[in-house]
């Protein structure tokens, strides 16, 4: 018998998440989001296109998409990461990357 894990952060999403992930699906290798609490999304995008630019360029390419949400959406994503594909093979490539990537896997407890 095979048994299915998910992500602790995978029971957080919403229709509203979910519908950010379509989107940037479109345009991106991978893209995931989740509700934190109640006023935060957060969001993760992963892409090759991200290899060797910096992250304010990363996250412009992104934040054109997001443009396309409606307000009250866009008003509540608080967490945006960008990585390039490298950035996640483990933490001897990139510490900050990983330690961004392991909160998105496993946020630590709201205040909310």
């Amino acid at each position: 018998m095979s048994a299915q894990t998910t992500s602790h952060w995978d029971s957080k999403r919403t229709n509203e998440t979910r519908h950010i992930e379509d989107l940037l699906r479109n345009h991106f290798d991978k893209a995931d989001a989740y509700r934190y609490n109640s006023a935060s999304i957060r969001i993760r995008v992963i892409d090759k296109s991200f290899e060797g630019i910096s992250r304010d360029e990363r996250d412009s390419r992104v934040e054109m998409f997001i443009d396309k949400l409606p307000p009250e959406t866009q008003r509540d994503i608080v967490t945006l990461f960008t990585f390039a594909p490298s950035e996640l093979l483990g933490m001897q490539n990139s510490f900050r990357e990983f330690m961004q990537n392991s909160e998105f896997e496993d946020p630590s407890l709201s205040m909310l």
